[in-house]
């Protein structure tokens, strides 16, 4: 292929020695000229192998107690140097500049230094100059150069040398983009520290789109997003959509996703207060609002099907923020924009990443979303009794509820209708005596529906609370050491129980 490359001259400059003798002795046997620097260039020669200084190339010592030593033309003009260029090709041969194919360089340790406790004078030291250069250099030459910036390349690197030293595009692109993830981190961990004191807000959130927002939760609160709504939405109508809403609105989209029926849901506090599944989407809507028409006062609205007129004239005689659907028919925005500040929403259709991030404490944390969906071919029966076709569809739409509602958390569902929920509660029998008590509060009759568990039951008592109210199937993930207490009392009751084997927690 002619973007495959051969390794013949390496530059090896690291702080760290670890795992470096398995790399030295493949370059010696590929017969790769190895240049190098002070403490690194001893360790080489230490392991019987020949290597040339970068003093003896440069013709010029390390100085200022090594805090310069690979800063030169000679050596960053044979990393940039571009292979196909007969000028650059040129300007090497007049100035005597090898061209070096290969940097293995790490970096100081700045973050180290800093999380030790040292002094500034220590931790300013740790600031590395040489190394950050030369990995940005190299990262910036991958056309015809491999960058390998830490340690955890090492594997790569042997990979290339155990197949003759030859790589591909691909390869250095990939150790390219890994090379600038570590100068970046690097950079940022730099920042954070000059920055401890002061409120400089970093470069970065204005290439995100720093967004001032009214507040945060609270008025007192100030609040700023970072990102591009204009990626995921067309905001046609209404006032500016604040950090609440923002955190309705993400909530919402996720729940959505998981149904591919005409669903209508309405959301409050980040949790489904009535959904429904239906034909048409009126009667989708006109049910999802009977799940909890009181907490549907000034919520979020989500659709995944065009809202028409008729269904927009339901929508009008509620008050609410925000309403989020991928089209309106004619007739439908002309409805809904009669009041200012309703936000309205056009969803494009765009994936949604995969990776969530917070943060926590002094950091940030990253998981990757949940996107795990369990249907009726992945739902274990566990009781005597199996669920009726109807049922397993019901004990679906519920499961999908539980997914999204905040932990503790018990759904009731029948006829693929929300019929109430218990959330963020510390006891799950709380969770389910609340969804009890809104289910009869607004009318619904719990006899045939099912009940749904973010969790598994470490004791029977929900399984009787719900078989005494006429909510006899039950879907949960399973696991506990103590669920044989719960299928007992089902097949002692009649019930039915599937097990997911799967967890849905949401904090």
């Amino acid at each position: 292929m002619s973007d495959q490359k051969k390794i013949k001259t390496a530059l090896i400059s690291v702080y760290h020695k670890t795992n470096l003798e398995e790399i030295i002795k493949k370059l010696s046997e590929l017969n790769i000229t190895i240049l190098s620097t002070g403490g690194t260039k001893e360790f080489i020669e230490e392991q019987g192998v020949k290597v040339i200084a970068v003093e003896d190339i440069t013709s010029y010592p390390s100085i200022l107690g090594g805090r310069v030593k690979t800063l030169h033309p000679k050596v960053f003009g044979g990393i940039l140097s571009r292979r196909e260029n007969k000028s650059d090709g040129e300007q090497l041969e007049k100035y005597q500049i090898p061209e070096i194919d290969l940097v293995v360089v790490d970096l100081y340790p700045f973050q180290e230094t800093l999380a030790s406790g040292a002094n500034e004078e220590l931790i300013i030291e740790k600031i590395d100059i040489g190394g950050i250069s030369l990995i940005r250099a190299a990262a910036k030459n991958f056309k015809d150069v491999v960058i390998i910036p830490s340690q955890a390349q090492y594997a790569d690197l042997l990979s290339i040398l155990n197949n003759q030293g030859k790589t591909s595009l691909d390869d250095r692109k990939r150790l390219a983009a890994q090379a600038f993830n570590i100068s970046s981190d690097y950079d940022t961990a730099i920042f954070n520290y000059f920055n401890k004191n002061l409120e400089i807000k970093a470069f970065k959130t204005s290439v995100l789109g720093a967004k001032t927002l009214r507040y945060g939760e609270n008025p007192h609160q100030k609040g700023t997003f970072y990102g591009d709504l204009s990626k995921l939405f067309d905001q046609i109508h209404g006032k500016e959509i604040s950090y609440n809403n923002l955190l309705d609105i993400e909530a919402a989209v996720y729940l959505i996703d998981d149904f591919t029926e005409t669903t209508f849901a309405v959301l409050k506090h980040n949790n489904a207060c009535g959904t429904a599944s239906r034909e048409k989407l009126i009667d989708t809507w006109k049910d999802a609002l009977a799940g909890d028409p009181v907490s549907a006062f000034g919520g979020i609205l989500i659709t995944n099907r065009e809202v028409d007129a008729e269904t927009a004239g339901e929508i009008d005689k509620l008050f609410f923020e925000v309403i989020i659907a991928p089209s309106y028919a004619d007739g439908a925005l002309e409805i809904l924009k009669k009041k200012k500040n309703r936000i309205i929403l056009i969803r494009k259709n765009i994936d949604l990443p995969i990776v969530q991030h917070r943060t926590m404490l002094h950091g940030i944390i990253e998981q990757d979303r949940d996107i795990s969906m369990e249907f009726s071919n992945q739902m274990t029966p566990v009781t005597k009794r199996k669920p009726t076709k109807e049922e397993y569809s019901d004990l679906e739409f519920a499961n999908k509820l539980v997914k999204h509602s905040k932990s503790n958390t018990i759904v009731l569902v029948k006829n693929k209708q929300l019929m109430a929920s218990g959330v963020g509660q510390t006891s799950r029998v709380d969770a389910l005596k609340q969804a009890i008590e809104k289910a009869r509060n607004f009318g619904f009759v719990l006899e045939g529906g099912v009940m749904a568990s973010d969790a598994f039951f470490p004791f029977p008592d929900c399984v009787e609370i719900a078989n005494k109210v006429g909510v006899n199937v039950v879907v949960q993930p399973g696991g506990s050491i103590r669920d044989k207490d719960s299928i007992d009392y089902c097949d002692a009751h009649q019930m039915a129980m599937v097990t997911t084997g799967v967890r849905h927690f949401k904090h």
